[in-house]
């Protein structure tokens, strides 16, 4: 009777530890991060007893979580690539939006701005046509400034995003090491409850980060997807942001060391971070830079343009835009006092690659994105300058080896976009020159495109008489000979001006010369101008402004629409991954239904058995009393 007793304690016991188990999954079923747990029952070892063995009935041996370690770790890789395809395609879901929106974009007042060109080229002497092109001018700088501050409001947003990530994950790194330091306290006995928060955090942590895990001494040590640690034991390392010492105003990524904060590039972290430092350097900043080239373009051959010509008053024209130089900012660890000064040198050169500029004995330039390095010329000097990718720079001061310099040759350049002139009638619409043909002349030779080369020896041009020797040979008034070859202009340096020649020359033809006269309806100049948005100007004179625009937009659409397809690609696999999980650690609430069943009928007849031994027993004793 003893032993029965102690069977049916044992069981009532186990059973209600299952139950208990049974009740705490039910509880949890909805909880994130949560992993069902089973209580394993084992016999006891049985005894002999008159020969016989006899059962001592059941433990509750262990409480099981149930888990998968495997799905874990596909589990966190899926979350930090989820977390960093999020953050991608959100982002540059927003710059495609603001680049080819219509109500946002430049096309809208790009094609205003050429159709009012096209409007002087037809009505030069026209005050309104005039106004109406300086209107659309002023409409079109606003836009590329308005869309180029929206670019770098999202830039400010991205480093502000950066800082509260970064907040985040150290808040998690924390929260992990310490469930470190109590797992493993507690040792072979840790409470399941205990392994579901710490992986969840981790998870979470991934998210934001990319992480891998390696177990020692029963703790899991976290490590960013690039290797840089994260958690190591009971000890949380931590995150920051520091300043760009070749970008100010710019945060970067970084690691604080006992020996200093360890900056980490976009290709060492995933997650948010990763996925934010990959939209600065993948998406935004190329299409900050080709804003800028595209207005840095746009701004320099509209103005060569408009200097070829003269105004209403028959002046030569001056610059129609303004334009802030390329932008050059020092490390800030540059030991030397040199200075650098930059100019927009070839248009059709100019890449808008940010480059850095480095001196260790000589000048060297690679690219700031990849490190490849840049092919330059020249030696620096006033006389000389340094050439490279359609930029040239001097340098004044001493620097020191090691020096280093940040050169955007167009980042921001939109920003700094504005019409020089006010008055409609400073408008170069008219050619320079009018050209006179000889009736006598043999040759088939006519003056086509006149132009100023130097508007202030042009500002005392009074006229010219242009004889050719032969067909390769002229004089201008004449001095000379000098050599013509066909398709270059006739050119007085001297004078400031130079003319383009359709045709062949003969012997003896002659051309008169005459500066344009104030008030003329000549349209020369603003036909030039109207045509400037196919000219190609760009890539080595292979695309046009129009096509480079065209390109911007199919280039913030394309990697929009790539991050899209990615990001849905991903969070189709994080379902099936979750699902799997779902599937070793999920609560089913139909089986732990099923489960609270049978047990609470073992339970029932543990009870009984406990009660039958007390009735067998209060016999015995009425028995004996007897």
């Amino acid at each position: 009777m003893t032993g029965m007793l102690g069977t049916g304690t044992s069981a009532l016991l186990a059973f209600q530890r299952a139950l208990g188990t049974v009740s705490h999954n039910v509880a949890n079923a909805s909880t994130p991060g949560y992993s069902r747990q089973r209580v394993e029952l084992s016999s006891r070892p049985a005894l002999p007893e008159g020969g016989h063995w006899v059962g001592q009935g059941v433990d509750a041996a262990t409480l099981q979580r149930l888990a998968d370690g495997l799905v874990f770790a596909r589990q966190i890789d899926s979350s930090g690539e989820l977390g960093r395809l999020r953050q991608l395609s959100s982002l540059a879901g927003r710059v495609d939006g603001l680049v080819s929106d219509p109500a946002t974009g430049l096309a809208e007042h790009w094609s205003a701005f050429f159709n009012a060109a096209d409007a002087l080229a037809a009505e030069p002497g026209s005050t309104i046509a005039r106004s109406q092109l300086l209107s659309s001018a002023e409409q079109l700088a606003a836009r590329w400034r308005t869309l180029d501050g929206q670019l770098s409001a999202l830039d400010e947003e991205a480093g502000k995003r950066l800082q509260s990530t970064v907040a985040d994950a150290n808040r998690l790194a924390s929260e992990i090491a310490d469930l470190n330091r109590a797992i493993h306290q507690g040792g072979d006995r840790v409470a399941p409850d205990l392994l579901d928060a710490r992986e969840l955090r981790i998870s979470q942590l991934a998210a934001l980060t990319g992480a891998t895990t390696v177990e020692q001494d029963g703790m899991l040590n976290v490590f960013t997807s690039g290797g840089q640690p994260l958690v190591v034991g009971s000890q949380a390392m931590q995150l920051a942001t520091t300043p760009d010492p070749m970008q100010p105003g710019r945060m970067q990524l970084s690691l604080q060391t006992p020996g200093g904060d360890v900056r980490l590039p976009s290709a060492t972290v995933s997650g948010e971070l990763g996925g934010i430092l990959e939209f600065r350097e993948r998406v935004l900043d190329p299409a900050r830079a080709e804003l800028g080239r595209l207005a840095t373009a746009f701004a320099t051959a509209f103005n060569q343009a408009h200097r070829s010509g003269v105004d209403y008053a028959g002046a030569p024209g001056g610059d129609f835009f303004s334009l802030a130089p390329p932008r050059v900012d020092p490390h800030a660890g540059n030991g030397g006092n040199a200075g650098i000064s930059a100019r927009i040198d070839d248009v059709a050169a100019l890449t808008g690659q940010d480059l850095v500029l480095r001196f260790e004995g000589t000048w060297s330039a690679v690219r700031a994105d990849t490190g490849e390095a840049v092919p330059m010329s020249g030696s620096g000097t006033a006389a000389d300058p340094f050439r490279v990718g359609g930029v040239a720079f001097e340098v004044t001061g001493t620097p020191a080896p090691g020096d280093r310099f940040a050169l955007r040759p167009t980042a921001g350049a939109a920003a700094s976009l504005r019409v020089a002139i006010t008055d409609p009638a400073a408008i170069a619409a008219a050619s320079p020159l009018q050209a006179a043909t000889d009736p006598s002349n043999l040759g088939d030779a006519r003056a086509a495109t006149a132009t100023v080369t130097d508007p202030a020896a042009f500002a005392g041009f009074a006229g010219a008489t242009i004889e050719f020797i032969d067909a390769g040979q002229y004089t201008i008034d004449g001095n000379g000979p000098f050599a013509w070859v066909p398709g270059t202009p006739v050119a007085d340096a001297a004078a400031g001006w130079s003319l383009s020649l359709q045709g062949t020359p003969a012997a003896g033809d002659r051309f008169t010369l005459s500066p344009t006269p104030p008030r003329s309806t000549d349209n020369g100049n603003a036909l030039a101008l109207a045509a400037l948005d196919q000219r190609e100007l760009l890539e080595g004179g292979t695309l046009s402004l129009t096509g480079g625009l065209t390109g911007l937009t199919a280039r913030a659409g394309a990697e929009a629409r790539h991050a899209s397809l990615s990001h849905e690609a991903q969070a189709a696999i994080d379902t099936q991954v979750a699902a799997e999980r779902e599937s070793v650690s999920g609560v089913n609430l139909e089986e732990e239904a099923a489960d609270l069943l049978r047990y609470q009928q073992a339970y029932q007849a543990a009870a009984q058995i406990i009660a039958t031994a007390d009735a067998m027993f209060q016999t015995l004793l009425s028995a004996v009393r007897r």
